[in-house]
């Protein structure tokens, strides 16, 4: 049975909604912030099945240790047969994760509602 994740964190928020645990990222996720929020991450995608949504609504910033984090995250989920859906709708941010082609393993959907009502999780490839 999975645990319970550790405290929140000033750039991110844990909280479980509809059987995800939701990671709400804050403010600006750079490598300071990256270094905080990987080991919260993986708490939460360790163990089997796990369900995951990000949300990067409320950031104000996001570099290339947003996007290694958001990659480790889905290998970490699908490796243990889990759901992973991100929602973003930040313009910078979403031109980033095409740029990237990001996009395409971890299509964003605009809503957390949107992305806790898709069916499965998505494992693109690039």
């Amino acid at each position: 049975m999975q645990q319970e994740p550790a405290a929140d964190t000033p750039h991110l928020r844990v909280r479980q909604e509809r059987g995800y645990t939701v990671l709400e990222f804050r403010g600006e996720i750079d490598i300071v912030a990256a270094t905080e929020i990987a080991p919260l991450l993986d708490e939460v995608t360790t163990g089997p099945t796990p369900r995951v949504v990000i949300d990067l609504t409320p950031i104000d910033f996001f570099d290339c240790s947003g996007l290694r984090l958001l990659y480790r995250a889905r290998g970490r989920v699908l490796d243990q047969g889990g759901d992973m859906h991100l929602v973003c709708n930040h313009p910078l941010t979403l031109r980033v994760l095409r740029v990237t082609g990001l996009h395409r393993l971890l299509p964003p959907a605009r809503t957390l509602d949107a992305a806790l009502s898709r069916p499965e999780a998505t494992s693109g490839t690039l």
